[in-house]
């Protein structure tokens, strides 16, 4: 059974006037279960994260910063949230969820997370819309309890991951693949194991292309036993943040491409949602939504 990780709390709101949009982690379960495509059966609702296991990623200085809610103003404004308890416990629950979601992966060859993809966090400091790295925290989780001995990261969002090659720049068992837009965020970019960088208004063949072939390689090279998949859908050509030149088929297919992988190479994966900033919220979730259906169509 396809397991998915989602609760209230990630949707918890922020001031109307802030653009990440937080509906669409209610809207895409909703859609889902309407559609047919999961039953309340495929959802379960992580608990936070234990301390213990937030300090296995990030350092004691940072986490004390976090739950004491005493970062800097600049601090505060490079994660683009305003800091709250309610915040930080919507990240400890979110990192659970990928935790969870990467075991159960395990066993039933993919899981899936509603939130999560937190890549632009750091060891030592949140950025982008991420306070704590949920990839890093779940694949320093299943390596330490022998779940996984090497582990590929695809990140596919249109922004690096740039807080997942930091954390795992000397990390052998860890490597970090990211395919993003060139000029965008971040400015200043971290070095990941292989990083594709794409022009703007990259269309779905040349995307689709490069992924292909990079994603192929890298099984052989790497020889992964475990698939951490950033699945953004901000690569979309409607999105506002992101530049690139995709549709919504297009998006469909990178995905395909990604699952079908480790569907055929006999490799669990845990993806989990990235981002999405599309101006009609209906084309982010419908992008988001064909990510789970294909997990369902393919592995189930």
């Amino acid at each position: 059974m396809l397991k998915i990780a989602w609760k209230d709390i990630y949707a918890h709101p922020l001031p109307e006037n802030h653009r990440f949009p937080m509906d669409k982690y209610n809207l895409l379960p909703e859609q889902l279960l309407y559609e047919g495509t999961i039953t309340e059966s495929h959802l379960f609702s992580p608990e936070p994260l234990s301390e213990s296991a937030i300090l296995r990623t990030h350092n004691a200085e940072y986490w004390d910063k976090l739950k004491s809610l005493s970062l800097s103003r600049k601090e505060e404004r490079k994660t683009g949230f305003p800091l709250s308890a309610v915040l930080v416990e919507r990240e400890r629950v979110i990192m659970q969820g990928s935790v969870m979601a990467a075991r159960f992966a395990v066993d039933n060859g993919v899981a899936m997370n509603i939130a999560g993809g937190t890549h632009h966090s750091f060891t030592d400091r949140g950025e982008g819309f991420c306070l704590l790295n949920d990839i890093a925290i779940a694949a320093h989780d299943l390596l330490d309890n022998g779940l996984a001995h090497q582990i590929l990261v695809v990140d596919l969002d249109v922004h690096q991951g740039n807080g997942t090659a930091q954390i795992f720049e000397n990390e052998p068992r860890v490597f970090t693949f990211s395919m993003h837009g060139a000029s965008n965020y971040p400015l200043h970019k971290e070095k990941s194991d292989l990083d594709v960088g794409l022009k703007d208004g990259t269309d779905d063949k040349t995307y689709l292309s490069l992924l292909d072939a990079n994603l192929k390689a890298l099984i052989d090279t790497v020889q992964p036993d475990f698939v951490l998949f950033q699945s953004g859908v901000d690569v979309l050509a409607t999105d506002k943040l992101g530049r690139l030149g995709m549709t919504l088929q297009g998006c469909k297919q990178r995905d395909r491409i990604v699952l079908e992988t480790c569907k055929q190479n006999e490799i669990p994966v845990m993806a989990c949602m990235g981002g999405g900033y599309s101006q009609k919220l209906r084309d982010i979730v419908e992008a988001h939504a064909n990510t789970f259906r294909l997990a369902q169509e393919l592995f189930f």
